[in-house]
């Protein structure tokens, strides 16, 4: 598919409106879909409409949007009632990492669409192939993984389960070109996709770099944010490795290899940290420590970084890569 009118005859479901699950609404309002969200909690739908607005608000900002606010909000039902989703073609489930959450959620959204709708998870933690039998119809289950904030990255994983129809995983991963990403599509599903798998593998060697008081915090975050984050967007890790040569790889690896950590525990600093309840920005005290001002100015600069990012790999998209 790649006709921007023919999305404007999909409808599409989103269920559970936190901070992503409005964000993917955001995303499949610009594509031209129109949203069908529903909120599983009194919460949520009492936050989602203004939430929504103002994410659409940063969209205008950066110039993410072809028409006015107003239109996509048309294009919007937030709702409590799962019965509004009868019509949809894609629902996406964004609820909490619970497997009891989880299946109620989807036995609410069966009971009303039809059989041949396809249903996605957003998550990120558990395995598609066990979320597969809470549903009636498992061939048309997959995970479709966002990342935040899902209307301006590129990112998106596209999981089968060991029941997903691939036809119906080929579709999701064409027609995602035409909400702006760069897909990836895992044939099987393996614990962690692809994203989460490689950064915890850094995330443990970064903390064990730190545990043993070769560098401090600032040191790991300036080595990975002015090396690979000079070029990772532009041409990935195989690339790289293509780019340099490949004539030292070998004997790197059997240099390098053995010397990292393969620890299977959680990290003794983080465990430190989170028995005080630190959240990060969210109340000033993490791996560093902020002021109300701080926390609020690297918001800023991450929605301001979105959009340059979003925009710079416009400029290099990776299907052109193949020179």
């Amino acid at each position: 598919m790649n006709n921007k009118s023919e999305l404007t005859e999909i409808e599409v479901g989103v269920v559970g409106l936190g901070l992503m699950g409005t964000s993917i609404v955001v995303s499949l309002l610009m594509a031209g879909h129109p949203v069908k969200a529903v909120a599983p909690i009194n919460d949520d739908f009492d936050t989602a409409a203004e939430r929504i607005r103002e994410q659409l608000i940063h969209c205008q900002q950066t110039d993410l949007l072809k028409k006015p606010i107003e239109y996509y909000e048309s294009r919007l039902m937030i709702t409590t009632d799962y019965g509004k989703l009868r019509p949809c073609k894609i629902v996406f489930e964004c609820v909490i990492e619970k497997m009891d959450i989880k299946s109620s959620v989807y036995h609410k959204i069966a009971a009303v669409v039809k059989p041949d709708v396809i249903i996605a998870s957003n998550t990120s933690a558990i395995a598609i192939s066990v979320l597969q039998k809470l549903v009636p119809h498992p061939q048309r289950f997959m995970g479709v993984h966002w990342a935040e904030p899902a209307y301006a990255t590129r990112f998106m994983e596209i999981t089968c389960g060991t029941e997903t129809d691939f036809a119906h995983a080929e579709w999701i991963f064409d027609i995602a070109h035409d909400w702006g990403k760069e897909p990836t599509l895992l044939r099987k599903d393996i614990r962690g996709f692809i994203t989460n798998r490689l950064m915890y593998a850094v995330y443990r060697e970064l903390f064990h770099l730190v545990e043993l008081g070769h560098a401090s915090y600032d040191d790991v975050d300036k080595a990975f944010r002015y090396d690979a984050g000079s070029w990772i967007t532009l041409m990935g890790i195989f690339r790289r490795m293509d780019y340099l040569g490949l004539q030292d790889c070998t004997q790197i690896l059997k240099t390098y290899l053995p010397q990292l950590n393969n620890s299977d525990k959680v990290p003794r600093v983080m465990q430190e940290i989170v028995s005080t309840n630190a959240r990060g920005t969210k109340n000033l005290k993490g791996l560093y420590n902020y002021t109300k001002k701080e926390a609020h100015d690297w918001e800023n600069a991450f929605a301001l970084f979105n959009k340059d990012i979003f925009q710079l790999a416009a400029v290099y998209p990776y299907k052109t890569q193949n020179l």
